[in-house]
C-alpha cells in the first residue's frame, strides 16, 4: 500500500464557492476512502460543457462550495474495504455514472443505465455515508457528479472507475471519460451505420464530432455536418463530415433539405444539441422504411417533443441513449484499445492545454465557443 494509504492527504483543488465566480486553487483535505470507494490522484481532466453548465447554476438546484470536474485520467492511490477489481498504481478513468455489477440495467445487455451509481447531479455527497470526502478548515467542501476531478486526489465509488491499459497516455484518453465516448458509442452502438450508409450530424461540437468520427469508422460514405455556425465546418472535415447544412441559410425545414440532397432522407442521424427543434429535425430528415434518429443531446426541462405519428408508422425509428451505451467498467477499456490501435484519433479533439494553476482559462475557452476540449495539466 502507499504510504498516505488511510491517511488524509492534503492537496490543491480548484473550489467553486458561488455559482459563475472563478474557481479559486485551495488546499484541501482529501479523507481516506470508505467502504468500496477508491482515493485516486488525478494526472489531467479537461472541461467539459455540463461542468459549466452546474458551475454557472441556471435551471438546477444550486450546490456551493463544489469541486466540479468529471473528464479525467488518474491513479489508484489507496482503496477502501471490500474493492478487489483495483489496486494501488492502477490506470482509471472516473466516470459520472456507473456500473454496480448488480442491479438489472447492469445484468441488461441492453442498459448502461445502473441503479446505484446512475449520474445524479444534485447530490454532493459520497453514498456510502452521505457525507463529503472533501474538506476545508473541517467544513465540507461538495463533491460533483461522484467525480470531482478538479482536485489532485479525489474520492470515487468503485463503480464508477474504468480500469485501463497502463500504456495508454493519460492526457488524450481522459477526453473518453464523457463527451467523446458519448457521441461515438451514440453512432457505433446505438445508430449503427451500415459501410456505405448516409449520416446527419447535428451539432458539431466535440460530441457532434465524436458522433462523426464514429460514423468514419463504420465506413459512411456520406456524413452530412448540420449546425447554424458555419465556422466549424471547416474543422468538421477532419472528423469525416463531407459536407454541411446551416439551417439559417434556407427558407424550409432543414429536414426537408436533407431529404431533398440524400433522395428522401439519410439511413441514420445523430442530435447532439439538446435543441428540441434540432431533436425534430433529425428525425423527421431519415429516411422512411429503415431510418433511424438517435437523441444524445439533453433538453431544456420543459421541451416537448411533436412529430407526426405517420412519421414513425412509415417505419422510422427513434430511440435515444445516454453515455453511447457504453457500461463504464466493462466497456471503457476496449474504447481506450481502439486508440491505441489508431481506429480511433483523438489528438484532434484536444485543442488546448492549461496548468492547474490556469484552469479558469479553460471556463473562458469554452464560455467563448473556442476549440473542442481543453487538456488541465495537473502538475502545473
Amino acid at each position: 500500500m502507499s504510504s498516505t494509504a488511510g491517511q488524509v492527504i492534503r492537496c490543491r483543488a480548484a473550489v467553486a464557492w458561488e455559482a459563475g465566480k472563478p474557481l479559486v486553487i485551495e488546499e484541501v483535505e482529501v479523507a481516506p476512502p470508505q467502504a468500496n470507494e477508491v482515493r485516486l490522484k488525478i494526472l489531467f481532466t479537461s472541461l467539459c460543457h455540463t461542468d459549466v453548465y452546474f458551475w454557472e447554476a441556471k435551471g438546477q438546484n444550486p450546490l456551493f462550495p463544489r469541486i466540479y470536474g468529471h473528464e479525467a485520467g488518474g491513479i489508484v492511490e489507496s482503496v477502501g474495504e471490500g474493492v478487489t477489481d483495483l489496486a494501488p498504481g492502477d490506470h482509471v478513468l472516473p466516470v459520472f455514472t456507473g456500473e454496480c455489477k448488480e442491479c438489472s440495467h447492469c445484468k441488461s445487455e441492453e442498459s448502461n443505465m445502473c441503479n446505484l451509481l446512475r449520474i445524479n447531479t444534485d447530490r454532493g455527497v459520497m453514498l456510502n455515508d452521505g457525507q463529503s470526502r472533501f474538506s476545508i478548515n473541517g467544513k465540507p467542501i461538495y463533491h460533483f457528479v461522484g467525480t470531482s476531478t478538479f482536485s489532485e486526489y479525489t474520492v470515487v465509488h468503485v463503480g464508477c472507475l474504468a480500469k485501463i491499459n497502463p500504456l495508454a497516455p493519460l492526457d488524450k484518453v481522459c477526453v473518453l471519460s464523457c463527451g467523446i465516448s458519448t457521441g461515438l458509442g451514440a453512432t457505433l452502438n446505438v445508430a449503427k451505420p451500415p459501410k456505405g450508409s448516409t449520416v446527419a450530424v447535428f451539432g458539431l461540437g466535440a460530441v457532434g464530432l465524436a458522433a462523426a468520427e464514429g460514423a468514419r469508422i463504420a465506413g459512411a460514405s456520406r456524413i452530412i455536418g448540420v449546425d447554424v455556425n458555419s465556422k466549424r465546418f471547416e474543422e468538421a472535415r477532419k472528423f469525416g463530415c463531407t459536407e454541411f447544412v446551416n439551417p439559417k441559410d434556407h427558407k424550409k425545414p432543414v429536414q426537408e433539405v436533407i431529404a431533398e440532397i440524400t433522395d428522401g432522407g439519410v439511413d441514420r442521424s445523430i442530435e447532439c444539441t439538446g435543441n428540441i427543434d434540432a431533436m425534430i429535425s433529425a428525425f423527421e430528415c431519415v429516411h422512411d422504411g429503415w431510418g433511424v434518429a438517435v437523441l444524445v443531446g439533453v433538453p431544456h426541462k420543459d421541451a416537448v417533443f411533436k412529430t407526426h405519428p405517420m412519421n414513425l408508422l412509415n417505419e422510422r425509428t427513434l430511440k435515444g441513449t445516454f453515455f453511447g451505451n457504453y457500461k463504464p467498467r466493462s466497456d471503457l477499456p476496449s474504447v481506450v484499445e481502439k486508440y491505441m490501435n489508431k481506429e480511433l484519433e483523438l489528438e484532434k479533439f484536444i485543442t488546448h492545454q492549461v496548468p492547474f494553476s490556469e484552469i479558469n482559462k479553460a471556463f473562458e475557452y469554452m464560455l467563448k465557443g473556442e476549440g473542442l476540449r481543453c487538456i488541465i495539466h495537473m502538475e502545473g
